[in-house]
């Protein structure tokens, strides 16, 4: 992961504020598929925010009943979030609050929630970012540091796309990363979250030769991108051998990924940018 700042001596120039046009040159797209499971389970560790899901009433969106669709839908936020325009954003945002508009806890819920409430939005944007950064680094190496704290600035787009408040960002990185550790520690995994964890790791919403095929690699992506703590929480076992590995892999996918053309680089954030646009212009649903 990219060094606080305080870790630096002497700072260049201070970069301005990124836009979606200047973000594209810090986007590989393979990240989102590298490490969408993994940031679920980081979203997931808070409890509102995984019985929100797993009680949801929204069939059309369970990753356990529609998988290809709820990759659209989480890609194309995403893609929104970090790519798209004020319209862009407004539209998809308020495609989202129809589908969320049901979740919330009912009676004999073990925990309370509701899908609009900013807090839990502040939680799963802080995942979605802690996982880029994490990516980024994996695969680039440390950011210049007044980039990754302009970058970060810019990521807060991660929740207020909803309703998380632009004032419940942490100020600065280091902030972030306080707010970080000292809420990661409070995260546990009950058993029918675990359970749900493990279901959605070992690929069981697919058919089962993908299952047999696909599923030991993919655990060990999962396992690779989660903090430790929810690797314990996980019970999930890794050692430095398993990171030697991991970190050639992640090399050999950045040496090839991140000297493509730029239109091949980002998929498939553009594509699914383009899909949402097509979509709200032909009237059929975002979501």
């Amino acid at each position: 992961m990219t060094a606080p700042l305080h870790q630096f001596d002497e700072l260049p120039p201070a970069y301005e504020p990124l836009t979606p046009e200047s973000m594209r040159e810090h986007i590989d797209g393979v990240a989102a598929f590298l490490g969408g499971a993994a940031n679920v389970v980081m979203q997931l560790s808070l409890k509102p925010v995984a019985y929100g899901v797993m009680e949801s009433d929204v069939d059309s969106g369970k990753v356990t009943l529609h998988p290809l669709k709820r990759l659209r839908t989480t890609l194309t936020y995403l893609s929104v979030a970090l790519l798209g325009n004020d319209e862009d954003r407004a539209a998809y945002r308020e495609a989202v609050n129809r589908s969320h508009r049901t979740v919330h806890s009912k009676p004999g819920s073990p925990v309370k929630y509701n899908a609009f409430d900013p807090k839990l939005q502040l939680w799963v944007a802080a995942c979605l970012y802690w996982g880029v950064d994490d990516l980024y680094h994996r695969m680039r190496g440390p950011m210049n540091p007044q980039l990754a704290e302009a970058f970060y600035q810019y990521c807060a787009r991660l929740g207020t796309t909803l309703q998380m408040r632009p004032e419940m960002w942490p100020a600065t990185r280091d902030d972030f990363y306080a707010y970080w550790d000292e809420n990661l520690a409070t995260k546990t995994i009950d058993g029918p979250t675990r359970k749900y964890f493990n279901d959605l790791t070992d690929l069981k919403m697919l058919a089962w030769p993908l299952q047999i095929t696909l599923g030991g690699l993919h655990r060990f992506i999962v396992t690779a991108l989660l903090p430790q703590h929810l690797r314990d929480e996980m019970s999930m076992t890794w050692t430095a051998r398993d990171e030697r590995i991991f970190t050639g892999f992640v090399r050999v996918i950045s040496a090839v990924w991140t000297r493509m053309p730029t239109v091949l680089r980002m998929f498939p954030y553009n594509f699914y940018l383009a899909d949402m646009r097509l979509r709200r212009r032909f009237g059929r649903p975002l979501v």
